[in-house]
């Protein structure tokens, strides 16, 4: 059997749960994830646990917090006056906005809270702090 070594472009099936089984994310019905083992193109964890696997060999793997999206930072969470915002901009529950930061980078906002004098957005990945359960399964080994 091919086994997955790091630096191998490799193709996985996969679905992602939350640990109380919410379902977040899934290639069913999609071409399998394309990714070079190794390489940062997906979370860390299971980065690491598809390397060693062979193909059409199946697992699940819970990766925590801190080896997926990384722990919530209180920090990423701010409360802006409603008026700072242009009021074409969807501010419902939920909405993601884009921002640049004081150093110029591109980052995505989701509103958490809003009512008529502020708007509370969230910078952290909407996945951050939480321990994800993947059941992969990988189909295709290309060697480095």
């Amino acid at each position: 059997m091919t086994q997955a070594s790091k630096g191998d472009t490799v193709r996985i099936h996969y679905t992602g749960r939350l640990t109380d089984g919410t379902e977040f994310d899934s290639s069913e019905g999609r071409a399998p994830l394309e990714f070079q083992v190794g390489s940062g193109q997906i979370i860390s964890g299971l980065d690491a646990r598809i390397e060693g696997m062979n193909v059409g060999e199946k697992a699940t793997v819970t990766i925590p917090a801190a080896q997926a999206y990384g722990e919530h930072r209180p920090e990423g969470v701010q409360t802006l006056p409603r008026e700072r915002i242009p009021e074409n901009v969807d501010v419902s529950l939920g909405a993601r906005l884009q921002a640049t930061s004081p150093d110029g980078q591109q980052m995505t906002l989701t509103v958490i809270d809003v009512n008529d004098a502020e708007v509370t957005v969230d910078a952290n990945h909407p996945l951050a702090g939480k321990d994800l359960v993947f059941d992969v399964e990988l189909v295709e080994v290309i060697a480095a």
